[in-house]
């Protein structure tokens, strides 16, 4: 299975030379239009004759056709209607750029969406993907159709995929109202907004709740290893490439999720990724005050216990037969929070809190979680199993 961000990126979608799509959509126009001109330019007087004979006659046919009956369109209100006129003018498309503007001047990179979730002050804030700006060294946000605004970085956060930017706020209208995630109900409906593509701003699609609570692994380094459980919600609303970081809303308008992923399989349809607001809430706030977040180390060098081979379970690490998965400290740092909780190398932890720890991105968030507090960690050590508590 292969998971990958959504966010329009120079490798995905830009070609050696880079062409806006509304040009090439209106140069199409202008040749068609021109080639037209020129096949009536070309045509002789009794041709030309010929083709006024037929107009009159269409012109005729068409009056002895036009009694039927043509009613008004109707504007059609409906709850999605309304969902999305509340939120819509709140969700943005963010444009990435590489390069210098003083001397050799900038590219544009990459392109997603973000969701303007509060003003104060001259500023206004957007929440977006970590992935979506990661590398800029210049980002736009368009608030409105041809306005785009200088945004800063404020703060990222590669581990939930998370950004936070700050726009001058005078150009600002609409500021999103964020929902509960926690209260979602599978198969409730889901509307997704954003900037697919990176030109097509404002682009609505609507699905169902597929999952109201989804763990998925995340590779940050590209080692092909887990580094994190990502919290998700699922839907099957379209998710396409710069929709990243767009918002995922109910039906009520409210901003439940930031659309972040979906399955790239040619097999795979409909099975798209949101960070639930409940889970981004905290660390949009830890990324507007801090510019980070800030997270408890425990001072290991960790190894999986699934890369153990059976040898070493039983001759050097002398586990019993029943424990299966857990986390082995290869390394402990002097004076860490390992150390002076009398964790050595070796030992295999199975729980923290007790809950069961099958990986080292498990333990890694149990860690993360319990910043702060006091954490009870399980383990064993030469055979027997053992615990103790870190202090924060």
């Amino acid at each position: 299975m292969g998971y990958y961000d959504d966010s329009e990126s120079q490798e995905q979608y830009r070609p050696q030379k880079k062409r806006n799509p509304v040009f090439t959509f209106l140069i199409m126009i202008i040749v068609a239009v021109v080639s037209s001109a020129a096949t009536v330019f070309f045509m002789t007087s009794d041709e030309f004759g010929l083709l006024e004979d037929k107009a009159s006659t269409a012109s005729s046919q068409t009056t002895t056709t036009s009694s039927l009956p043509i009613k008004n369109a109707v504007a059609v209100k409906s709850d999605t209607t309304k969902a999305v006129d509340k939120a819509l003018e709140s969700v943005v498309g963010i444009y990435t750029y590489q390069g210098n503007q003083l001397f050799e001047g900038t590219t544009e990179t990459g392109a997603g969406s973000g969701v303007i979730y509060k003003k104060s002050g001259d500023y206004a804030y957007i929440v977006t993907n970590h992935h979506v700006v990661d590398g800029a060294s210049q980002v736009e946000v368009q608030v409105s159709e041809g306005t785009r605004l200088q945004a800063k970085v404020v703060g990222s956060d590669e581990l939930t995929d998370l950004a936070v930017l700050r726009i001058d706020g005078s150009k600002v209208n609409s500021v999103a109202e964020l929902g509960d995630s926690s209260k979602l109900t599978l198969g409730e409906p889901a509307i997704a907004i954003g900037n697919p593509l990176g030109f097509l701003e404002g682009s609505v699609t609507e699905g169902i709740i597929s999952s109201t609570n989804r763990t998925i692994p995340v590779d940050t380094n590209g080692d092909g290893q887990e580094d994190w459980q990502s919290e998700v919600i699922q839907t099957d609303a379209s998710i396409n490439p710069g929709n990243s970081g767009g918002a995922l809303i109910n039906i009520d308008g409210q901003v439940i999720g930031i659309n972040s992923s979906k399955i790239a399989q040619d097999e795979v349809e409909g099975i798209g990724f949101a960070i639930p607001m409940n889970v981004a809430k905290p660390i949009i706030e830890d990324l507007e005050q801090d510019g980070k977040v800030d997270r408890p180390t425990l001072g290991v060098r960790i190894a999986n216990l699934s890369q153990v081979n059976p040898v070493g379970r039983t001759e050097t690490l002398k586990l019993p037969d029943s424990v299966q998965e857990g986390v082995v400290i290869i390394e402990v740092e002097g004076s860490s929070l390992a150390e002076k909780a009398g964790l050595k190398q070796y030992d295999v932890i199975t729980k923290v809190n007790g809950d069961k720890i099958s990986s080292d991105a498990e333990l890694r968030r149990s860690i993360y979680e319990s910043n702060g507090k006091k954490m009870s960690i399980t383990y064993y050590r030469n055979g027997k199993e053992q615990t103790t508590t870190v202090s924060f």
